[in-house]
């Protein structure tokens, strides 16, 4: 927050020129960032690549200017709905993603629009940097071979880590360096394949020598700060790829419930190999327990059952992998069905013919399912008559047949179906099946009839009212009556519940509330009706919903002054049935005009000139059989909002210390839509109060569009927060109301005494990085700055001695170039005069801060200040180039400003990349400098240059700002 108010000075003056030009203007936008950036550039097309670790917080923010104020949107993507944030990354305008990942980098997009011309567009590439740990793997030249490696073997030591940018890999061999040609028994290369994300040292016939400690060093050259990544591999003459056995059957076979241990040791390999497993599903059972190669799965059940592997690596040649089958033992959905005689076209089963009953139950492990058939309780045989098959290459696996040759009435009775595991421990499963006479009278010789089914008269088509509660029906009969199965006919179309299906005992398919898009045809369908095994019938009842017209709008708010027209039209979107549609309008309960629609499919009426009993709610209602549809029309003469401009940002300066005041500006939203606004209704209450303090503002005159209105407040006690509700008022009389929240903002030390900043925390004292710079000052503190590349420049601790201490300095190693700039801004320091009509003595101030120029590359460091109102080129208020030893020094400078002023710190890069600088503890104190130090021009440094310009030229610079 505190970045956006101190850029939101940088518009100031852009927000003159709109105002000069008029007050409403299209959007413009520009990001800002001001997370923990390592580095940001521009690209061609004006495009900024933002530069940011993994594990860092990414703080986009997106400024803006226009009037009305433009909605703004972040995305990833250019617009896609998809790719929108969740509401916890946007607060206003700023995203913010706390520990950034690799894959939230990308480009993002920030959008703004408030009506007037095109949206407003700009987008900022997010490059997240990051590095991993390298994995050192070992392989042979000989076909991965189990032995150890022995002499005259080629062996590849292969490298890899991920990161981003890309990885540079180095070779250690003990302490000593390995590069390509030091070596002639070593080669190290990069695959094309890989694209030098790879590095390979390819050992050649192994020498003793060979045996060492081998060292893979990663390193993305410390950018973003992250340091090189290290591991270590041991090659010995007993290196080898691992090898593992499984102490247990394949397949193991158990009941559920019982617990099952898996032991896996490991056979050989060097270094140890790590044991891990894993299971044919994604992942293990959540109630498994691994501990060191046993896997335990207590109380194990069906869902469990499948294939358990063992894993050991070791990172050299690959991984070894044993596996195991674990079978549950289960008994599960039995069914049975008849079937007729075969031998005769007839569905009918009859005495003196031939019946099949079938029995199938599915069985795991298949191979240990076993059968057996009772009768009425007794165990059966197979004999001439009876005959059992346990299976049958016709049908599905796991099934009995019992045939019964010649059917007659003493066969009559219950049949059971047994069906068991051998050797038992699961519970048996068995189907009864009755036979009996009492079913059908014995003149048809017969005890089963088929089904028929029908759709009874006028019950098809079935017309029904939405929210109407319907029954569809189908008559069915024969012997057992069978289950209907109830579907839609477009077999895609779900029914009411959701599902696809629905069963029925009666053949009565019962809908509740009924909605229009249930209508269309149901089918309705015979299942097996107690396993009888003859064709499926159906049948097809068609259902038409009837449901009122729906209409548009179904409300609208019309806003109008006395006198003039208004025109409201009502459209019918669907019905049903759309015929014979009949329309009313209404004011309230007045009858105004009646009538039928004939071709058309809209309404109009037409009030040619409005007064105020004209105000209220209109209705049309578009009726059909099934009810009526309505669009209503709010007719008022009520004032649209105001919109407070956002311009004024911070309190007006006051010459009191408890109060301070605030000029409220706005414009209204379309004024001219309704009677003149005679006044605005103003209220004004203290943020956490109840009450409000309400008064008048008279308008004189006709207010236009885009006329920006203002009213200073005054008597706001510091530092307090106001809530303040502006309110229309016309003929009409209120109209709709806007509220703002009035936030003070005090100025950094609004007087001056002093001024410290020694940058210890995040917010570095309300200090931003310019946006017209090359490129950004970095916070480090000796602690965690890697000076490896460069070590003969930048401090070692900071100013007060201590390595943990923060300070800033410029980091000029690659991709830096020469004479590129760096600026570093105060925050705002207000000159608060006696005189409150004027400054006639500017007060002095002393501007005093160490730098740290030690290194044969140092460039420049400047001085310069910043004065509101003021756009005349002028030289730095101090500057010293070149190397001035390895130690901290002191400048001071006396200022005398005349407005609210910032102090500049600009670092310039020098000829190479050890030229480092830095500076830390920044004071202002009022008065002019004393006990001003020296500067030192004879040490044994490079020649240096230092100067310090007269005062005059310190009071204008070459910065436009507007009015704070």
């Amino acid at each position: 927050m505190d970045l956006i108010i101190s850029v939101l000075g940088l518009l100031t003056l852009s927000l003159e020129g709109i105002r000069c030009q008029g007050v409403y203007a299209p959007p413009t936008v520009r990001i800002v960032h001001s997370g923990h950036a390592c580095n940001v550039e521009e690209e061609r097309h004006t495009e900024r690549v933002y530069t940011i670790r993994e594990g860092e917080t990414l703080e986009l923010t997106c400024l803006v200017t226009g009037h009305p104020r433009p909605q703004i949107r972040w995305t990833k993507t250019a617009g896609s709905v998809s790719d929108r944030f969740q509401d916890s990354s946007v607060f206003n305008e700023t995203l913010h993603i706390s520990k950034i990942q690799r894959h939230q980098g990308g480009r993002y997009y920030c959008k703004a629009e408030n009506g007037l011309g095109s949206p407003a567009i700009k987008s900022i590439r997010v490059d997240v940097y990051y590095l991993d740990d390298p994995l050192v793997t070992v392989h042979q030249s000989v076909g991965e071979a189990k032995e150890q490696f022995y002499y005259e073997r080629t062996v590849f030591l292969r490298c890899v880590a991920n990161s981003n940018p890309p990885v540079r890999y180095s070779w250690h061999r003990g302490r000593d360096v390995l590069s390509q040609g030091s070596d002639k028994g070593v080669e190290i290369y990069e695959p094309f394949f890989t694209q030098g994300e790879t590095k390979i040292l390819k050992l050649k016939n192994l020498r003793p020598q060979d045996y060492a400690n081998y060292s893979c060093i990663a390193s993305v050259r410390n950018v973003c700060g992250i340091s090189d990544r290290n591991i270590v591999f041991k090659l010995t003459n007993k290196t080898a790829s691992p090898s593992i056995k499984l102490l247990v059957e394949d397949p193991i076979v158990v009941n559920p419930g019982q617990t099952v241990s898996l032991v896996c040791i490991t056979t050989g390999g060097e270094p140890n190999p790590t044991l891990s497993w894993v299971s044919s599903s994604d992942s293990l059972p959540e109630k498994s327990v691994v501990k060191g190669g046993t896997l335990t799965l207590p109380a194990i059940t069906s869902d469990e059952a499948g294939v358990y592997s063992c894993v050991a690596s070791n990172n050299v040649g690959n991984p070894a992998k044993k596996s195991t089958t674990i079978v549950v033992r289960a008994l599960k959905k039995g069914r049975f069905w008849i079937t007729p005689d075969p031998y005769h076209n007839d569905d009918n089963i009859q005495i003196g013919r031939e019946v099949k009953i079938s029995c199938q139950v599915e069985a795991t492990p298949p191979e240990e399912l076993i059968f057996g058939w009772l009768k009425n309780g007794r165990a059966m045989r197979s004999s001439e008559r009876m005959v059992i098959t346990q299976t049958d290459p016709d049908i599905s696996p796991g099934t009995t047949n019992l045939d019964i040759i010649d059917l007659k009435f003493t066969d009559f009775g219950t049949y059971t179906c047994v069906a068991a595991l051998k050797g038992g421990g699961i519970p048996e499963i068995s189907i009864d099946v009755n036979i009996s006479s009492t079913t059908v009278p014995p003149l048809f010789f017969s005890f089963l009839v088929p089904p028929n089914l029908t759709v009874p008269r006028g019950k098809s088509p079935l017309v029904v009212r939405e929210g109407d509660t319907v029954e569809l029906e189908c008559l069915v009969s024969g012997k057992p009556k069978p289950i209907i199965l109830w579907s839609r006919a477009d077999k895609e179309a779900p029914m009411p519940d959701g599902s696809l299906q629905a069963e029925s005992y009666d053949g009565v398919l019962r809908i509740v509330n009924v909605s229009r898009e249930m209508t269309g045809s149901y089918r309705c369908q015979t299942s097996q009706f107690n396993g009888f095994n003859v064709k499926p019938r159906e049948a097809v009842v068609e259902l038409i919903v009837q449901y009122p017209p729906s209409v548009e709008p179904v409300l609208l708010e019309m806003r109008q002054g006395l006198g003039r027209p208004v025109v409201m039209n009502c459209r019918v979107l669907r019905a049903h049935p759309s015929r014979v549609l009949r329309y009313e309008w209404r004011l309230g309960n007045r009858l105004l005009h009646a009538g039928h629609f004939d071709q058309s499919d809209e309404t109009e009426y037409t009030v040619k000139s409005l007064n105020r009993e004209g105000w209220g709610e209109y209705t049309c209602d578009v009726n059909n059989e099934a009810g009526a549809g309505r669009c209503t029309f709010l007719v008022t003469g009520k004032a649209y909002p105001p919109e407070f401009y956002y311009d004024t940002y911070s309190p007006l300066w006051q010459n009191r210390p408890t109060v301070y005041g605030f000029k409220l500006q706005w414009t209204q939203m379309n004024p001219n839509a309704v009677d003149r606004i005679v006044a605005y209704r103003l209220g004004i209450r203290q943020t956490g109060l109840q009450r409000w303090w309400e008064q008048e503002i008279p308008v004189d005159g006709t207010i236009t569009k885009g006329e920006l209105n203002t009213h200073n407040l005054t008597e706001l006690i510091k530092p307090a927060a106001y809530e303040v509700r502006l309110t229309p008022i016309t003929r009409f009389g209120e109209g709709d109301s806007t509220i703002r929240i009035i936030t003070y903002s005090a100025p950094v030390n609004p007087h001056l005494r002093e001024f410290h900043c020694s940058f210890e925390e995040e917010p570095i004292c309300m200090f931003t990085q310019d946006k017209n710079d090359d490129f950004d000052w970095t916070r480090h503190s000796a602690a965690t700055r890697d000076t490896k590349y460069t070590p003969n420049t930048g401090p070692s601790d900071d100013r007060s001695g201590s390595k943990q201490g923060f300070y800033m300095y410029i980091e000029t190693s690659r991709p830096r170039k020469e004479g590129e700039v760096a600026r570093l801004v105060s925050p705002f320091f207000n000159v608060v005069p006696k005189n409150p009509y004027g400054i006639a003595n500017p007060p002095a101030y002393c501007f005093s801060f160490f730098f740290h120029m030690y290194g044969k590359h140092i460039g420049t460091l400047n001085a310069f200040l910043r004065q509101k109102g003021q756009t005349v080129a002028e030289g730095p208020a101090w500057s010293l180039s070149g190397n001035q030893g390895d130690r901290w020094k002191q400048a001071k400078v006396s200022i005398h400003p005349t407005a609210s002023f910032q102090v500049v710190l600009e670092g310039i890069r020098g000829p190479g990349i050890e030229g480092d600088i830095a500076i830390d503890d920044v004071t202002l104190e009022e008065g002019e400098c004393r006990d001003l130090p020296p500067i030192n021009l004879r040490s044994s440094a490079p020649p240096t240059s230092a100067h310090i310009w007269p005062l005059s030229v310190t009071l204008a610079m070459t910065f436009l700002w507007g009015r704070r």
